[in-house]
């Protein structure tokens, strides 16, 4: 069982590659959202791994968070989540998302934990 109240942490630094400009979500070279996303379901899927049987994953469902402030390339960016809710195999988390100005984003986030192999094989059938 994953305990209610888990906590993730991760940072990284905004680089070229990572921005709205590069992969096409806007125009400027500033981080962008699908990135932050990306950094928030990081965040939480690395924060329950230690708590999942071998062979179990867990897949993203739903993400809900605003994107409030831009961060430029260089700055340091970084997401901090908590596990609130435990529905059996449903994990909700709160997220904050920040730079090194302040808070850049916050929502939430869903998860289902999987059985990889079974999850794997569903999906390797739907394309035939």
């Amino acid at each position: 069982m994953i305990p209610v109240h888990t906590k993730g942490h991760i940072e990284q630094t905004v680089t070229p590659d990572l921005t709205a400009a590069r992969i096409g979500s806007g125009l400027v070279e500033v981080f962008a959202t699908p990135m932050m996303i990306a950094l928030v379901e990081q965040t939480c899927l690395e924060s329950v791994l230690p708590y999942l049987d071998e062979g179990q994953g867990t897949v993203g469902t739903l993400v809900n968070v605003t994107h409030s402030a831009a961060t430029p390339v260089g700055m340091r960016v970084w997401c901090d989540s908590e596990l609130v809710e435990v529905d059996r195999r449903r994990l909700v988390f709160s997220v904050k998302a920040y730079d090194e100005c302040g808070l850049i984003g916050e929502g939430r986030h869903e998860r289902f934990v999987i059985d990889s192999a079974k999850f794997q094989a569903k999906i390797d059938a739907k394309g035939k």
